[in-house]
């Protein structure tokens, strides 16, 4: 699954999961073998993560929240992903 963003040591990625666990629109995040699944509406699916790297995580969705749910349905649709800006 390629990565969508990389900030911080903290990789996110996305992929449509067609008849999956996650219903809902999600990314992965991972950081040094810490994973989480968060869905765009910030519920937290599966995982864990240290809370300063999940603050930043949260930052990071809410000001790409567009841009999330624009690759979440490009990816829906079979298309390909773009990738988004990291926080810098």
């Amino acid at each position: 699954m390629p990565a969508i963003c990389i900030f911080y040591g903290i990789i996110i990625r996305m992929y449509n999961e067609k008849g999956g666990k996650h219903n809902k629109p999600h990314i992965h995040a991972e950081y040094q073998g810490d994973e989480i699944v968060i869905a765009l509406d910030g519920e937290i699916l599966e995982g864990e993560m240290p809370r300063n790297k999940m603050k930043l995580i949260e930052a990071w969705m809410e000001i790409h929240k567009e841009d999330l749910e624009a690759n979440w349905k490009l990816l829906s649709e079979g298309q390909k992903f773009f990738k988004i800006p990291p926080l810098q």
